[in-house]
């Protein structure tokens, strides 16, 4: 639960508590000087980064916000956002801006090719014909006297729809981007709010614009060092970890029990919902261990500052807790393997023979076996605790897998005990 407070609140939440403190801080007619800077240097290097990054999503949001930004100030030259024109586009932007952000979170990311930019250029291109239009004096009405100089209510339905699914696709899918698009919208919000004209303005706007370029960072981190399968660290952050470790800690080898036999049976889409059910057990274990996915079913565990008979009892609980848990089939499309075209894919097509035939409302489980050790006079480097760990994982598989084994020759008590739930 902290993890996702924090993914949702840094850098985005935070970059705009800032600035909304420094618009009401006596420090603002200091820095006014900078924010055309400011302002020019988040949206070059926010499109430059996403061309880098080849985020279509964000490139194209940026671009919107950009073109929606200097709309308003071209429309309400020498009228003001109170009536006229610039009130027009104001409300127009306040509309088309948030739904905008939407539609481009859900187009397909086809990087930025002619195929994959064209439809974004299309739809970017209409609505600034269709605000042009609508701004046109001959098409400017009156403004209705209770709308004047007002941020209308009615106005924030689409940010309002907007944050709901931004938060919903967080919720989902936990990528910093999503959270991003929520916290930009704030800053928009704020910006149209507040006043849409002069150098607070165009400090909301460029924070806007610095929160996505920040999130494209930031969901490149995750990639980088997250496992994309099961959302826990991969093995890149491993390596990382093991170079900061000092003399008290201990490792634990999680190797998920006949994973082998269990992905041929039922299918690589199954075998993935167990790598994320086992995953998201481990990413709970106690004694503030952290876990990592080190490749295929092989977890690993890091315990800063415990020592290995003390995580073999945490370890225990966790077993049980993945012995006991288990996920409901969703029905034989799940047996359905679609991958790229690869020698892998012409193995899977050869064992979707063998693939047995599964009932829709089929519960299944699976059991780990668990190797822990900890530095001492034999083994005394993390690579040396790793494979110590290693081969009290094998023991442990010898002596009938599901179960902890400790890198000791001290017998570990909770190894010792008869399970009568032990899989062979």
């Amino acid at each position: 639960m902290r993890k996702i407070w924090r993914t949702w609140l840094v850098p985005g939440g935070v970059l705009l508590a800032v600035v909304v403190a420094l618009a009401y801080s006596p420090l603002l007619p200091r820095v006014t000087p900078s924010i055309g800077f400011y302002y020019f240097a988040v949206f070059a290097c926010g499109l430059l980064l996403a061309w880098r990054f080849n985020s279509s999503r964000v490139l194209f949001s940026l671009l919107v916000l950009l073109l929606a930004h200097r709309a308003v100030e071209f429309f309400a030259s020498g009228h003001g956002t109170a009536s006229g024109p610039g009130r027009v586009a104001m409300l127009a932007i306040a509309i088309l801006l948030p739904l905008n952000f939407v539609a481009l979170s859900y187009m397909k990311e086809r990087g930025l090719t002619i195929a994959g930019a064209a439809p974004r250029f299309g739809l970017v291109f209409l609505q600034s014909v269709v605000v042009v239009v609508l701004c046109r004096p001959e098409n400017v009405g009156n403004t209705a006297p209770y709308d004047i100089g007002r941020f209308p209510l009615w106005a924030g339905v689409s940010f309002a729809v907007a944050i709901a699914v931004f938060s919903v696709r967080y919720l989902k899918f936990r990528k910093p981007i999503e959270a991003g698009f929520v916290w930009s919208l704030g800053a928009i919000l704020l910006w149209l709010y507040l006043g849409p004209i002069g150098k607070t303005a165009d400090t909301f706007v460029a924070t806007a614009g610095l929160i996505l370029v920040a999130s494209i960072i930031e969901t490149s981190y995750v990639l980088a060092y997250h496992d994309d399968l099961t959302g826990i660290p991969g093995r890149r952050a491993f390596n990382e970890a093991l170079v900061s470790l000092e003399q008290n800690y201990a490792i634990a080898i999680v190797d998920i029990d006949h994973f082998k036999k269990f992905n041929d049976t039922y299918g690589h889409d199954v075998g993935d919902q167990v790598l994320r059910l086992v995953a998201s057990r481990l990413a709970e274990v106690g004694g503030e261990g952290r876990a990592f996915r080190c490749g295929g079913e092989e977890f690993a565990i890091i315990f800063k500052n415990l020592a290995a008979r003390d995580a073999a009892e945490i370890l225990e609980a966790l077993r049980i807790e993945i012995q006991n848990s288990s996920f409901r089939l969703r029905g034989p499309e799940r047996r359905t393997i679609q991958r790229p075209e690869s020698d892998r894919r012409k193995t899977t097509s050869r064992r979707s023979k063998n693939i047995a035939p599964v009932e829709a409302s089929q519960d299944l489980s699976v059991t780990v076996s668990i190797g822990v050790a900890e530095p001492g006079t034999r083994y005394r480097q993390p690579e040396q605790v790793i494979q110590a760990a290693d081969q009290a994982l094998y023991r442990a598989k010898h002596n009938g897998r599901n179960r902890v084994e400790l890198a000791s020759i001290v017998p570990l008590k909770v190894a010792r005990r008869k399970r009568a739930s032990a899989s062979h």
